[in-house]
């Protein structure tokens, strides 16, 4: 069976090509950024973001010496101030993994609040065809709400986007789920 987090992988690597730019807007251990690296190769670019430095260390540990990735410990609410000019409206792909970072301090987790405020920025920056994936886990304390939050942030998108959302059928309320989010036009 295909785990979301796999599928969330392939929908952007769909679309990710040698020299692309993408966005890893909740770093953690560095997973889906490693990733983003290997698809947009020695000539594209990824640009992290985590609050938590461990989780940075851990990363760059991650990545070796990608020369490719620029990681900000900042939150990812911060996104448009942290592009770079050639970066603007040339983003490929943003991959957002919410929730906290297992195996450390469950109250340092994404908010509401945040992730909205990084979506807009991520959907205004998006190349068309580009692709936003949104993992959701509404298990934990705070969960539930952004995980509806992000998902009426889906359901009042222009038409410039396409919307699909992901869930197991007959899954418990805590299985995670995934919005991907596309530009059209």
């Amino acid at each position: 069976m295909l785990r979301l987090t796999d599928l969330a992988h392939r929908l952007v690597r769909e679309v990710l090509s040698t020299g692309d730019w993408a966005v890893d807007a909740t770093v953690g251990n560095g997973h889906d950024t490693a990733r983003l690296a290997a698809a947009v190769g020695a000539t594209g670019h990824v640009i992290g973001f985590d609050v938590q430095a461990a989780a940075l260390k851990e990363a760059r540990r991650r990545l070796g010496d990608a020369a490719n990735v620029t990681l900000h410990q900042a939150s990812h609410d911060q996104l448009a101030a942290h592009l770079p000019p050639d970066a603007r409206h040339h983003l490929k792909a943003v991959m957002f993994n919410l929730g906290y970072l297992p195996g450390a301090d469950k109250a340092i987790m994404t908010k509401p609040e945040t992730t909205i405020a990084a979506l807009q920025q991520a959907c205004a920056h998006l190349l068309v065809g580009g692709r936003i994936t949104v993992m959701l886990y509404s298990g934990h304390a705070g969960g539930a709400e952004e995980s509806a939050a992000v998902r009426a942030f889906a359901a009042v998108l222009p038409a410039t986007f396409n919307v699909m959302h992901m869930a197991r059928l007959n899954a418990a309320a805590e299985v995670p789920e995934l919005v991907l989010i596309e530009r059209v036009r």
